[in-house]
């Protein structure tokens, strides 16, 4: 029996991997300067560089979880063609979409009781969720059946390593991250918060470091220190910031067992509580 792995536009994972494994992505709202857009991948609505130029203009942007009624019009196709659903999203921890997928779930197993549907709840976001959806994507190659990958992946996702840097700091203080003063006083001094997402999938500041170049010091020495003896895939993600991730690539293939490693772009949906400068790691953890 067929089954469509199915995800959600933050996991923020380069387009070419999202064909690649046939990954079916439920877009997700923001309001940018007033006018509501449905971002995807693709970014037909918006594009990465489009966004990131407004928040640098002073554009306004926010967010909203996605409701059960967009999950069971893009759900319910996929059920009517005979496929069945596993769905990977972002955390409960930072977002109510989960929430919102089991109610569509229920709904949808009444109009559809003979399609199976596995929500998974992942403790990861961003780029964290586009290297969880693209080691699943791995796993259905295998040739592994929808409730093999559902167990693979809750006994899997906790050692999905994740670590953030970020540009600006009044990001963090508009998203509730920061005091206003904090963000006065780290922005003065060049402070670079060093965040992760705990075993809940919340967002928590690990560390703090003041500059870029401590920072990207920090992440290389975490990858050394964490890095998988089996798995040395590293994903680099960045808010419009290349330049930086190619430096850090760079820096990470000189001094670190990572290999295959790869640049992904941080979309509009976490980009808006991140802001421009944003750089992180991915990779799975010892």
């Amino acid at each position: 029996m067929s089954y469509r792995l199915v995800s959600d536009a933050t996991l923020d994972l380069p387009v070419d991997l999202i064909e690649k494994y046939n990954i079916y992505i439920v877009p997700m709202t923001i309001m940018l300067d007033g006018k509501e857009i449905d971002y995807e991948p693709y970014e037909k609505n918006l594009t990465i560089e489009e966004f990131y130029q407004a928040l640098r203009d002073g554009k306004s942007s926010t967010t909203s979880q996605i409701n059960p009624s967009t999950y069971i019009e893009h759900f319910s196709p996929i059920l009517a063609n005979g496929d069945d659903i596993i769905y990977v999203g972002l955390t409960s921890g930072l977002s109510g979409t989960y929430q919102s997928a089991n109610i569509a779930k229920g709904m949808l197993e009444e109009e559809f009781p003979e399609r199976k549907i596995l929500i998974v709840e992942t403790f990861c976001a961003s780029a964290g969720l586009g290297y969880c959806v693209k080691k699943a994507g791995q796993k259905m190659e295998d040739g592994l059946t929808i409730e093999e990958l559902y167990d693979w992946i809750v006994s899997n996702q906790q050692s999905i390593q994740h670590w953030f840097t970020v540009d600006d700091l009044f990001f963090l203080q508009k998203g509730g991250r920061l005091t206003l003063a904090e963000a006065m006083v780290g922005s003065a001094l060049k402070i670079k918060p060093v965040l992760s997402v705990d075993e809940k999938g919340k967002l928590y500041a690990a560390a703090k470091v003041r500059g870029n170049k401590k920072s990207e010091e920090f992440l290389i020495n975490k990858i050394n220190e964490e890095l998988s003896d089996d798995d040395h895939t590293v994903f680099i993600a960045h808010g419009d910031c290349e330049d930086r991730a190619l430096e850090l690539k760079e820096k990470i293939e000189a001094q670190t067992r990572a290999e295959n490693i790869r640049i992904t772009k941080i979309g509009p949906i976490i980009g808006t509580h991140t802001g421009p400068g944003m750089l992180a790691v991915l990779y799975m953890k010892k």
